[in-house]
């Protein structure tokens, strides 16, 4: 399995959305609509969002630890 990361390309703010399509295996587009619309329902989504924005390195910064 490998390790989660953000993209240096294809991102729109943090890269997290792109990430997480790119391990599941879906569109970033996709992922992004899925984000936004549950969002709508109640819960921490934009503080998950930002919090993994902080956790998940950088593509770049992933490929000079290994």
């Amino acid at each position: 399995m490998t390790a989660i990361a953000r993209p240096t390309q294809g991102r729109m703010i943090g890269g997290v959305c792109a990430a997480l399509a790119r391990r599941f295996g879906t569109s970033a587009t996709t992922m992004r609509v899925i984000f936004v619309l549950s969002c709508l329902l109640p819960g921490p989504q934009f503080l998950l969002y930002i919090a993994l924005w902080i956790l998940l390195p950088s593509e770049d910064k992933a490929r000079t630890a290994w």
